[in-house]
C-alpha cells in the first residue's frame, strides 16, 4: 500500500509500505478520508513531540518512522475474530485507544486512560490505504451521513467534549477565544445554545465562518490585545470562557473575560510557560478547567449523529488533496498558515 510515512522533522515521505495484519479485536479499514490537524503540522515541523520515532510509547510500544493521520474514515474490509459484526460497515473512527480497564476507564473517562495512545501519532494511523485498528475505537456512519461531512467526526468531537467539560449552562453567554481549527468544531457543538455565543479572532475570514456556525456575536481582535482590553468586550465578564487559541498569554485573556462565578476551559494547547495572576481568580471563585481529546462512547456517535442533520463539510472543509500530493498541497500550506479550513487526504483519489 502506499503511505505517508515521518521519519523525522521535515522529512515526511509519500511510499510503498506493506498492508498492515489484522491481530485480534482488529479490523482493517480501507482509507475514504483522512483529515489533517495542527497536531499533525506540528510534529512534521517541530517534532518528534508526540511520535515516538526514537523511544518506544509506553502504550502502543511502537518506536520508529510512523503513519500519521488520526482522523480518517472509510470501509471494513478485513475482520478478526470476534469483530465479523463489522464487515463492510462504513466507519469513523475515535483517534484514541484505551484499555477499558483502568481506573479512569471503569469512570466512562476514556480520553484519560493509563494506557492510552493515539492512532496516527503514537503507532501507525491513517494517511495510507489501509489501517488496522481496534474495533472499539470504530462508530458505524448514519445512512444519512456523506463520506465528506464523516471525516470531520473525530475532530468535531473533540469540540463536542470540550463543549460539555465547559459546564455552559442554557442561557450562559460563553465567549470562544480563538475561532480556528478546534474553535470552530466548538462553535459547531455550540449552535443549539440558547444563550449568546461571542467568538473572537485576529483573522475576520475565519469570523465569517463562526457566524455561518452559529456564533450570535463577533470581534476582530488585535494580536497583542491584552487581557484588559478583551474585558472592555464584555465589561460585566460573561459565564464560560473557552480559550481555543494556544497562543501565550491566552488563559490570561480568558480569566479576564470571565465574570464573578464564571468559568474558563482551556483547550489550546502551548509549550510556551505563561504568567497568570491567580488572586484574581481566587478572589472572583472563577473556575478553570481543561479538556483533552474525546471519549469515544458518547463523543463520537453524537458528533456523527450532528453531521447527519447539518452537513458541515461545505463551512468547514478547505480543500481534498491526494495522497501522494500530501506534502506539497497538504502539510506546507497548513503549517504556513496558509490553509482557511480542514485539509482532507483521499488516499485513493484517481
Amino acid at each position: 500500500m502506499r503511505a505517508a510515512v515521518l521519519h523525522a522533522p521535515h522529512d515526511l515521505r509519500v511510499e510503498d509500505r506493506p498492508d498492515p495484519e489484522v491481530g485480534d479485536g482488529e479490523v482493517l479499514v480501507e482509507v475514504r478520508f483522512n483529515g489533517l490537524c495542527g497536531t499533525d503540522a506540528t510534529e512534521y515541523t517541530k517534532g518528534p513531540m508526540m511520535v515516538p520515532l526514537t523511544v518506544p510509547h509506553r502504550g502502543s510500544g511502537h518506536v520508529g518512522a510512523t503513519i500519521l493521520g488520526h482522523e480518517f474514515i472509510g470501509t471494513v474490509v478485513a475482520t478478526s475474530a470476534g469483530t465479523d459484526q463489522w464487515a463492510g460497515m462504513r466507519v469513523a473512527s475515535g483517534a484514541g485507544v484505551s484499555c477499558g480497564e483502568c481506573t479512569w476507564c471503569r469512570q466512562g473517562r476514556t480520553n484519560l486512560c493509563a494506557r492510552y495512545y493515539t492512532l496516527g501519532l503514537s503507532t501507525h494511523g491513517g494517511l495510507a490505504d489501509l489501517v488496522s485498528v481496534p474495533a472499539s475505537t470504530l462508530r458505524r456512519i448514519p445512512d444519512a451521513c456523506s463520506d465528506l461531512d464523516a471525516a470531520l467526526a473525530q475532530p468535531l468531537a473533540v469540540g463536542l467534549h470540550g463543549v460539555r467539560r465547559s459546564g455552559v449552562k442554557p442561557g450562559d453567554t460563553v465567549v470562544v477565544l480563538g475561532a480556528g481549527a478546534i474553535g470552530s468544531f466548538i462553535l459547531a457543538g455550540l449552535a443549539d445554545h440558547d444563550g449568546r455565543v461571542v467568538a473572537l479572532d485576529i483573522d475576520a475570514g475565519r469570523l465569517e465562518t463562526a457566524r455561518t456556525l452559529g456564533a450570535t456575536d463577533t470581534h476582530v481582535i488585535d494580536r497583542d490585545a491584552g487581557p484588559h482590553d478583551l474585558r472592555d468586550l464584555v465589561p460585566d465578564g460573561v459565564e464560560v470562557v473557552i480559550e481555543s487559541s494556544g497562543v501565550p498569554g491566552g488563559a490570561a485573556r480568558a480569566i479576564a473575560m470571565a465574570a464573578r462565578g464564571g468559568s474558563v476551559l482551556l483547550v489550546g494547547l502551548t509549550q510556551t510557560p505563561q504568567a497568570l495572576k491567580l488572586s484574581d481568580v481566587v478572589l472572583q471563585e472563577i473556575d478553570i478547567r481543561t479538556t483533552v481529546a474525546h471519549v469515544c462512547d458518547t463523543d463520537l456517535p453524537a458528533a456523527l449523529e450532528l453531521l447527519a442533520e447539518r452537513p458541515l463539510a461545505p463551512v468547514l472543509v478547505d480543500r481534498v488533496v491526494a495522497l501522494e500530493d500530501v506534502v506539497q498541497d497538504g502539510f506546507d500550506p497548513l503549517a504556513a498558515g496558509a490553509v482557511h479550513g480542514k485539509v482532507l487526504v483521499e488516499p485513493r483519489r484517481g
